[in-house]
């Protein structure tokens, strides 16, 4: 039961073709390759002052936007600790005002 069973290869049957044999062509030379045309060259990006001054822009742009939600996520961090701080305080001290009335 837990033994594999092997499956067997069978010869094959029917009519079989023998290989087709190819025989080569010869090549007669006709008119000569078209030249191939050299590919384009990428054109040059050329830096402008103007460029130049908008791209120190936007980069300056970038940074700040990135640096101001970076601070806020950080004070938004802060000030939910705080807060988390402040009712812990409160509760603990309403939990001992109550055992001290008992």
């Amino acid at each position: 039961m837990l033994r594999p069973k092997i499956p067997t290869n069978p010869t094959p049957a029917g009519h079989l073709t023998p290989p087709v044999v190819v025989e080569p062509t010869a090549v007669v030379p006709g008119q000569p390759p078209a030249p191939i045309a050299p590919a384009p060259s990428r054109p040059t990006v050329q830096l402008t002052p103007g460029t130049a001054l908008a791209l120190v822009g936007g980069g300056t742009a970038v940074v700040l936007v990135v640096g101001a939600v970076l601070v806020s996520m950080l004070l938004a961090v802060a000030v939910t600790g705080a807060s988390v701080a402040v009712c812990a305080l409160v509760i603990r001290s309403l939990v001992q005002a109550d055992a001290k009335r008992r």
